[in-house]
C-alpha cells in the first residue's frame, strides 16, 4: 500500500507563533542597549512592557515613547544591589500594568575591563554582585510569582563571553559563565512549576556599554575574529529574542543561545 499521506495543516500563521499579546513582561537593564531595544520590541509584538533600570529619567521618557504610539507600558526604578528595590519594582510593575508578569527579560549588567592582576576589588565585587547574583535575585523572585500560577518565561542574558575567554574581562566572564550555568539549572528545576528558563547570549554589538572599553585597534580584531565581518546591530537579535519569549519557543528550556556573528566558531 503507498505511505499515508500527512494531513494537511494549512498555512503556517507566523505571527501567530511569534507574537507575545496576553504576555506581561519585566525587562531589566532598560534605559539604553539591549533593554530598551527588546522593550520596544516586545510591546510591538503585544506585551504589556515595564521597563527598570536605576536611571528613571530615561525609562520614564521610552514608557511615555510607548504609551504615545498606543503600547501598554510603564517605568519602575530598580537596582540590583538592593533586594527591597527589587521586589518593590515587582509589585510596581504588576500594580501598573494590572496584570501579573509572565515574563522576564533579565538584562541589567555592567562591565569591567582590566587585567586579572590590577583588577580592583570593589569593581570585582560590583560586576559579580550585579551580573549574577542580581540577575539571580531578579529571577528568584519572578520564579515565586510565576510558579504560583503555574505561567511563566525568563530570559537571562548571558553572553558569548560565558563560553569563550577575554583578556581583561575576567570578572565579567566569570558573572556571564555563572548565569548561563544558572539558566540551565533554573530550567530544571523550574520546568515542574510551568516556567521556561533560557539565556540569550550575544556577542559583540554595538552598544554603549561595549563603547567604554574598544578602541579601534581592538575593534579590527574582534570583527576579524568574527565570520560575518562585523559587530551585531540591535535588530539583529529580534529574532531570538522572540523566539525565546513567545509559544514559538515553547518546547525550549535550559538553552544559551548565541547571536554573534559565528564568533564563538573562531574560539573552538
Amino acid at each position: 500500500m503507498p505511505p499515508e499521506s500527512p494531513p494537511d495543516l494549512g498555512p503556517l500563521d507566523f505571527g501567530a507563533l511569534f507574537h507575545l499579546r496576553g504576555k506581561t513582561a519585566l525587562i531589566t537593564g532598560a534605559s539604553s542597549g539591549i533593554g530598551l531595544h527588546v522593550a520596544q520590541l516586545y510591546a510591538r509584538a503585544g506585551a504589556a512592557v515595564a521597563l527598570a533600570a536605576r536611571r528613571v529619567d530615561r525609562i520614564e521618557a521610552a514608557a511615555q515613547a510607548l504609551r504615545a504610539a498606543g503600547h501598554r507600558a510603564c517605568a519602575v526604578p530598580m537596582d540590583l544591589l538592593d533586594d527591597a528595590s527589587i521586589v518593590a519594582a515587582f509589585d510596581s510593575a504588576e500594580a501598573q500594568l494590572g496584570a501579573p508578569l509572565n515574563l522576564l527579560f533579565n538584562n541589567a549588567g555592567v562591565l569591567y575591563a582590566a587585567r586579572f592582576v590590577d583588577q580592583d576589588m570593589a569593581e570585582v565585587d560590583r560586576v559579580l554582585d550585579t551580573n549574577l547574583r542580581g540577575n539571580f535575585r531578579v529571577a528568584q523572585e519572578a520564579a515565586r510569582r510565576m510558579g504560583a500560577r503555574r505561567d511563566g518565561v525568563i530570559v537571562n542574558v548571558a553572553s558569548t563571553a560565558a563560553f569563550g575567554t577575554g583578556a581583561q574581562l575576567s570578572s565579567y566572564c566569570a558573572s556571564k559563565a555563572g548565569l548561563a550555568h544558572l539558566t540551565r539549572i533554573l530550567a530544571l528545576e523550574l520546568a515542574s512549576r510551568g516556567i521556561r528558563v533560557n539565556a540569550l547570549c550575544p556577542g559583540n554589538f554595538d552598544t554603549d556599554m561595549a563603547e567604554t572599553f574598544r578602541d579601534k585597534g581592538f575593534d579590527q580584531n574582534l570583527i576579524a575574529r568574527t565570520p560575518l565581518r562585523r559587530f551585531g546591530q540591535l535588530p539583529d537579535l529580534d529574532g531570538a529574542a522572540l523566539l525565546l519569549a513567545s509559544d514559538a519557543g515553547r518546547y525550549m528550556t535550559g538553552v544559551a543561545l548565541p547571536v554573534d556573528g559565528g564568533q564563538l566558531l573562531s574560539w573552538m
